[in-house]
C-alpha cells in the first residue's frame, strides 16, 4: 500500500489519515529515524482494513483543490455573492434578514440564526453555480421555516426543484487546501 510519511514536531506517536483524494498519510514524531520504516509498515498493515474502508469511502467524491493563497479572495467574493443573491431571493420569497457573514466552517455550508442573521462558508465560491444558488435559497427559506420539515423543503423546491440531487452532490464534495 502506498503512503506518505509526514514528520511532525508535535506528534507524540504515529497517526493515520486518509485525505479527501484517497491518499494515505502516516504522521510520525520527528525523532523517527530511517530504521523505523519497518514499524511504520507494521502500523500500516495493522490498520489496513480501516485504511481500505476509508479509501473506498473517498472514491466517487468530487475533490476540489484550493490554494491557501486564494482564501482571502474567496472570502471577499463570497460576501459580495451572498449579499447579491440573498437580496434577490429574499425579495422573491418576501423575507427579510439582518446581517450576512462569511466564515470558515468545516461542516456547514451556511446557517440562519433565529434573529435573521445569515452566515455562509467561503468555500461556496468554488462550488458550481447551481449548488451555490441552492445553498443561498436553503438559508433564505429558513427565514420563513426554521426547521427541515416538509413545509421547509416545499419552500426550497419553488426555486430549487432538484434540491435532493444538489444535497447529494454536496455530500460527495471534498476540499484539499495546498
Amino acid at each position: 500500500m502506498e503512503y506518505t510519511v509526514k514528520r511532525s514536531d508535535r506528534a507524540r506517536s504515529m497517526r493515520l489519515s486518509v485525505l479527501a483524494d484517497g491518499a494515505v498519510v502516516v504522521t510520525v514524531p520527528k525523532y523517527f529515524g530511517q530504521s523505523s520504516i519497518e514499524s511504520i509498515d507494521r502500523f500500516i498493515a495493522k490498520y489496513s482494513e480501516w485504511i481500505d474502508a476509508k479509501v473506498q469511502k473517498m472514491k466517487g467524491r468530487t475533490v476540489i483543490r484550493v490554494p491557501r493563497s486564494d482564501i482571502a479572495r474567496l472570502k471577499r467574493e463570497a460576501l459580495a455573492y451572498a449579499q447579491r443573491r440573498c437580496a434577490h431571493y429574499a425579495a422573491r420569497y418576501g423575507f427579510t434578514y439582518k446581517k450576512i457573514s462569511i466564515r470558515a466552517q468545516k461542516t456547514r455550508w451556511g446557517s440562519c440564526s433565529k434573529t435573521g442573521n445569515l452566515s455562509f462558508n467561503y468555500k461556496i465560491m468554488v462550488l458550481p453555480e447551481a449548488v451555490r444558488e441552492a445553498i443561498v435559497v436553503h438559508e433564505i427559506c429558513h427565514l420563513g421555516v426554521f426547521d427541515h420539515s416538509k413545509k421547509f423543503w416545499d419552500l426550497v423546491s419553488h426555486e430549487v426543484p432538484d434540491h435532493k440531487v444538489v444535497r447529494a452532490q454536496l455530500r460527495k464534495t471534498a476540499f484539499i487546501f495546498y
